[in-house]
């Protein structure tokens, strides 16, 4: 019994530390941004070296995400803003079906090119630490601002990093 008690309060520590460990992402600014190859839901082909010469924002989400369904329209209303500019935004999408990534879309509209990462190989080169998460790619393919979350005024951020690049 007494083992038992012991157990129970070292995973509930471990589990407590987990919570409150700031999340850091393996890909830090400053880091050169991984290649990757996608197929949007479209059937358009996207590579970030097709990509090279723009700012780019990349960021993954999941359906089962609720700060999602706020950052995505936010990325719309910034990518239709300033595409002409030269910024483009694709979003990866981190779920497990691509029907999951779809039924999200056909509620939360978006008009930048998105792809479901089925097998998870660009959020491993990646490491989003949450969801969602932006990495925010300069026009030589460098990392200059990774976000984790969504959070009121994060879109204002995002936006002043972008300006700023562009």
């Amino acid at each position: 019994m007494e083992r038992t008690r012991k157990l129970v309060v070292a995973a509930l520590v471990i589990a407590t530390a987990l919570l409150t460990t700031r999340y850091v992402s393996a890909l830090d600014e400053g880091a050169r941004a991984p290649a990757f190859n996608l197929t949007t839901m479209d059937g358009e082909r996207v590579t970030l070296a097709d990509l090279r010469g723009k700012v780019v924002i990349v960021d993954f989400w999941a359906s089962w995400c609720e700060p999602c369904g706020h950052a995505m329209p936010a990325l719309d209303r910034l990518y239709s803003r300033y595409k002409g500019n030269g910024l483009v935004v694709v979003g990866v999408s981190v779920d497990q079906t691509e029907r999951n990534a779809r039924s999200f879309l056909r509620r939360t509209h978006v008009s930048f090119p998105v792809a479901h990462d089925a097998d998870h190989a660009v959020a491993e080169r990646y490491s989003p630490p949450t969801m969602p998460s932006t990495y925010v790619i300069d026009r030589r393919g460098v990392v200059r601002h990774v976000h984790a979350g969504f959070r009121s005024g994060d879109a204002q951020r995002l936006e002043q990093v972008v300006r700023g690049l562009l």
